[in-house]
């Protein structure tokens, strides 16, 4: 009888808007972890933590907090919009999400979106 797997992981690499770009998303029994690079390399370090607030229990806002890298609000921006459903979908769990992207453009974020939602292990 085989073991199964206590971290359960997907990756992707495809091209997208002309970059050739990565995504590997691991699912780890308290949280997940998402790595989207078009460097080939894990840059900023981005903690997507959901919050519940007391007035509506069943939509929790998410605090960013930039663990390594560069603070800039574009950061925290890109960090939301990258992983926002993959929390809401694996029952509000914390997401690590570290990227490195050359395209920060709307049309690449939802480009990205698709990728890291081709890669669902929560």
């Amino acid at each position: 009888m085989a073991a199964k797997s206590i971290v359960t992981s997907k990756q992707k690499e495809e091209v997208v808007r002309g970059i050739l770009t990565e995504v590997v998303c691991t699912a780890f029994s308290n949280s997940i972890l998402v790595v989207v690079t078009q460097y080939g390399k894990m840059g900023t370090l981005v903690s997507v933590d959901p919050s519940t607030v007391a007035s509506d229990i069943s939509k929790p806002s998410l605090t960013t907090k930039v663990l390594l890298g560069t603070d800039e609000p574009l950061i925290h921006v890109c960090a939301k919009n990258l992983v926002t459903f993959v929390s809401q979908e694996a029952g509000n769990k914390p997401v690590l999400l570290a990227m490195a992207l050359k395209d920060k453009s709307m049309e690449g974020i939802k480009a990205l979106q698709e990728m890291i939602r081709s890669c669902q292990v929560w």
